[in-house]
């Protein structure tokens, strides 16, 4: 009788430490998963990269290597850098290549800061203007949609079958061969001419 007495001690404090070994590993397995979520979301937000600015953008893109060396003198990059949203219709390298010949030379020197400052904030325009907003702008205007820009001149837009068409103060026409590239302060279109104000 001692002995089955004694058996069913062992028995209950084995089953008692069995429990509690369980309710444990339960909470360690909800712990576990607390913090994983915890974990997965800090890495999440770390590998998450902060939105890039206009300015940034270029800099980092090899197709706007010679819209940045303008930038940089004209010393617009803080503009661009700025809060905005600005919508950048920005000429490619191929865009700059199209000028006559010492334009963008003559332009860079320091005493004509103020007329590249001016050439480059006509293709920069108030707010964010994504390509689908462009195109609804030309519908809503039958067919054709005026952008004020931040030098005080116009743009006009146009569509060509798909492609947007940028005409500017002289008449000039550029393709939008690049859209809708996101920024933190407003969003760039690749144009493959430069747009000229009138002088």
């Amino acid at each position: 009788m001692k002995k089955i007495f004694l058996s069913m001690a062992v028995l209950a404090t084995l089953a008692f430490t069995s429990c509690k070994d369980n309710e444990n590993k339960e909470a360690d397995e909800a712990m576990t998963e607390e913090q994983m979520a915890m974990e997965a979301e800090a890495t999440t937000e770390e590998e998450m990269p902060e939105q890039q600015t206009i300015a940034t953008i270029a800099m980092g893109n090899e197709n706007f290597t010679t819209l940045v060396t303008a930038i940089q003198a004209a010393e617009l990059g803080e503009t661009l850098n700025g809060a905005g949203p600005f919508t950048v219709f920005a000429p490619t390298n191929d865009a700059f290549d199209k000028l006559p010949e010492g334009t963008l030379e003559d332009l860079t020197k320091p005493e004509n800061k103020e007329k590249l400052a001016g050439l480059l904030k006509y293709h920069v325009v108030s707010g964010e203007y994504m390509a689908a907003d462009v195109v609804k702008a030309i519908n809503d205007n039958n067919g054709s949609f005026v952008i004020k820009t931040v030098q005080g001149g116009e743009l006009t837009a146009t569509l060509d079958g798909d492609n947007v068409i940028i005409t500017d103060a002289n008449g000039n026409k550029s393709k939008v061969v690049m859209a809708d590239v996101d920024a933190s302060n407003g969003v760039i279109h690749a144009i493959d001419a430069v747009v000229m104000p009138k002088m």
